[in-house]
């Protein structure tokens, strides 16, 4: 079990390389949440993928079940949801590039992402239910705020895969290529990388706080982060560049 971390050009990619499926396991937590902790401002996007050509990941790894008991148990899922919800917290948009396998909590770890690229011979699913058992990643909570609570529900209830295009139907995945998602997944990390850095991170920001809150709240957070960004050099120059009919060059300043 490996996980890597690339920077090239300011996109970092996460590699999980756990032969033959990607299964999770306590090095895996380990060695993402170093990553998690070492990513800085020299990186303005983060790509998370699987090694190999039959998954994504897929899922947790089962030989460390048979000897939970309550508190093993609880400390397990504790565990993992915070390394998951330090993906989610990133400032930098996060995107997961699903080919093959992504189920239990290979799932779950693209439902921390901020939205998930997927070719079509991959399937999803949350089946922990055929082991008597439920998501303890986030599963349960993140899916349900993507999909609604009805469909998260039939598909945890049954355990049983969609393939990506029906993932795509139901909102599960944002984007649905024929094959290879991880350069679709560099195609849009590098059109978001073009926009200005400080709108982004702070998009995201209010997106995700808001979803939190009631609305009156969330429309306040906005309109704060609005009123931040007027501040920066990034707004005059993309204003700028605006009425000069050129790209703009933002400094994230």
């Amino acid at each position: 079990m490996k996980v890597t971390w690339e920077l090239d050009n300011r996109l970092g990619t996460i590699t999980v390389d756990a032969p033959p499926v990607n299964a999770l396991n306590k090095e895996f937590f380990a060695q993402m949440d170093e990553i998690l902790h070492n990513i800085g401002e020299d990186c303005d996007a983060v790509i998370i993928t699987g090694a190999g050509e039959k998954a994504f990941v897929a899922g947790a790894d089962i030989k460390e079940f048979p000897e939970l008991d309550r508190e093993a148990g609880i400390e397990l899922c504790k565990r993992g949801q915070a390394v998951f919800q330090r993906i989610a917290e990133l400032k930098q948009p996060v995107i997961a590039a699903i080919d093959g396998f992504a189920l239990g909590g290979g799932l779950e770890l693209a439902l921390a992402c901020d939205f998930r690229v997927a070719s079509r011979k991959s399937q999803l699913g949350l089946p922990e239910v055929k082991l008597g058992i439920i998501p303890g990643y986030g599963g349960t909570q993140r899916l349900a705020r993507l999909v609604g609570p009805g469909k998260a529900k039939q598909l945890i209830f049954s355990g049983e895969f969609v393939s990506a295009e029906e993932a795509y139907r139901i909102g599960l995945v944002e984007q649905l290529v024929d094959e290879n998602a991880l350069t679709e997944a560099r195609k849009w990390a590098q059109t978001i990388m073009k926009r200005g850095p400080i709108a982004v991170k702070a998009t995201k920001r209010v997106i995700d706080q808001g979803l939190a809150t009631l609305l009156e709240e969330g429309l306040n957070l906005e309109a704060q982060a609005f009123g931040e960004i007027c501040l920066t050099e990034d707004k005059n120059e993309g204003v700028a560049a605006f009425f000069e009919r050129r790209d703009p060059h933002f400094q994230n300043k």
